[in-house]
């Protein structure tokens, strides 16, 4: 199940590091009307693909070895959770996203969740 889940998460988070990263000005204005014509943009959207690419091949390493898969859960479980603070502290603040990022904060909060609930099934069936 851990490898299943933390080959589902790196994929998906693969996909949405592209999506930021790989040709922004085609998909920022495309899936946020953001104005990705200054280099501060770009660049920044940049370094997010890079940290995420980075996130996923960690949890990568863990699906496929034993010894990296509670890190690679661990690290899962503050990257999602962390993400979805940091959505509702903007929806609180700023107000509603569009729905494809409020769709991404219903699924970092149940990978979070998910997550958690794997890494105590592993612990216990590690004792």
């Amino acid at each position: 199940m851990n490898r299943l889940f933390l080959l589902s998460a790196s994929s998906g988070l693969i996909i949405i590091a592209l999506a930021y990263g790989l040709m922004p000005a085609q998909s920022l204005p495309f899936l946020f009307n953001i104005d990705p014509t200054s280099i501060n943009v770009t660049h920044i959207f940049r370094a997010v693909m890079g940290l995420y690419l980075g996130f996923a091949m960690l949890w990568l390493v863990g699906a496929f070895n034993q010894k990296y898969q509670l890190p690679a859960l661990y690290s899962l479980v503050v990257f999602m959770v962390g993400l979805a603070f940091g959505r509702l502290l903007s929806i609180a603040l700023d107000g509603m996203p569009n729905g494809l990022l409020l769709f991404y904060l219903f699924l970092e909060f149940g990978f979070g969740i998910l997550g958690v609930i794997l890494i105590k099934n592993t612990e216990k069936n590690a004792v």
